[in-house]
């Protein structure tokens, strides 16, 4: 196996597990989230790893949730919005078609809201928003193949342009 067909990565609020889930059917491929790879490997919801252990160990368990998943999954592949500024799974991307969806906080804003399941967006949403997108950007940018808009587009379509970009 030579691992996902393609990673889909972005910022909160980008519709990273719609649009996998829409090429997943659209590709005829299974689709993972490692958000849900984490969540049930702790046995518990990201909120409350953040909570009861830290961001560190949130970290760790993603961190190994994306190594087993670019193992062992052919399909349609949706990260953490964080996931990628581990040094150790940027390298494990390399050569992965890697999609970056792409959108402004005037787009994400809405999508987002005041999640309360959003742990590193507590206090201020947007302005949290902004600070991850600014320390996030070059990464999602360097390790994409592509990138793909996502404001003012639904989630059908950006799983189109993302079909087109990447066949």
């Amino acid at each position: 196996m030579s691992g996902p067909r393609v990673v889909i990565v972005g910022p909160p609020g980008a519709g990273k597990s719609t649009v996998a889930r829409l090429l997943g059917e659209r590709l005829g491929l299974a689709v993972r989230d490692t958000d849900d790879d984490v969540e049930r490997a702790a046995g518990e919801t990201i909120s409350d790893i953040f909570v009861e252990h830290g961001e560190a160990r949130f970290r760790a368990l993603e961190s190994r949730a994306v190594q087993e998943a670019v193992a062992e999954h052919d399909g349609v592949l949706a990260l953490g919005g964080g996931a990628v500024l581990d040094p150790g799974v940027a390298e494990l991307l390399a050569g992965l078609t890697v999609v970056f969806l792409d959108v402004s906080i005037k787009a994400a804003a809405p999508r987002v809201g005041l999640n309360r399941d959003r742990p590193l967006l507590l206090g201020n949403p947007r302005a949290q928003w902004i600070r991850l997108m600014e320390a996030r950007r070059p990464t999602y940018e360097a390790i994409s193949s592509h990138r793909v808009d996502t404001d003012d587009k639904s989630a059908d379509e950006v799983a189109d342009e993302v079909l087109r970009v990447i066949t």
